[in-house]
């Protein structure tokens, strides 16, 4: 290098370092998972000596808000031969990103545990079958498939 090269590349460094933050996303801080963590009350509510299988017409889908937190829920509403049970999906962040799209009139089998929430019977989904696909939301011991690397 020449002495007479170095202040242009010391001047287009410096050029450089300062354009980069202008463009740059300023980072938001830590977000959480918006209560649906392993760790949250919600997950912690999953029996798995509770799990059953019911199937059914999906009356309704939803998007709620969450109990807790920024970050809000996608429900079913599934009329079986009984009753008419609310099934909780998961995060709506993960569950609208799914290829599978479940919607009202689809004939569904849900395997899940029944749980009681605000004094209402709910299902936690682990799994929904609509023909031939099958989302899978929860292993055995009821963690989620969003919880990725944490399991």
């Amino acid at each position: 290098m020449t002495a007479k090269s170095f202040p242009i590349l010391l001047a287009s460094f410096i050029a450089v370092s300062l354009a980069l933050p202008a463009h740059a996303a300023q980072w938001k801080g830590w977000r959480g998972s918006g209560g649906w963590g392993t760790g949250g009350a919600y997950q912690r509510m999953y029996d798995p000596a509770k799990v059953e299988t019911v199937t059914g017409e999906v009356v309704s889908v939803e998007k709620t808000p969450s109990r807790k937190g920024p970050s809000n829920g996608i429900h079913l509403m599934l009329k079986t031969g009984s009753e008419t049970v609310p099934v909780h999906l998961g995060p709506s962040w993960y569950i609208e990103r799914l290829d599978t799209r479940i919607e009202k009139g689809d004939q569904v089998e849900v395997k899940g545990s029944r749980v009681v929430i605000d004094g209402k019977t709910a299902i936690i989904a682990a799994e929904v079958r609509k023909g031939d696909a099958l989302l899978q939301l929860r292993d055995t011991a009821g963690i989620p498939v969003w919880a990725g690397w944490r399991r």
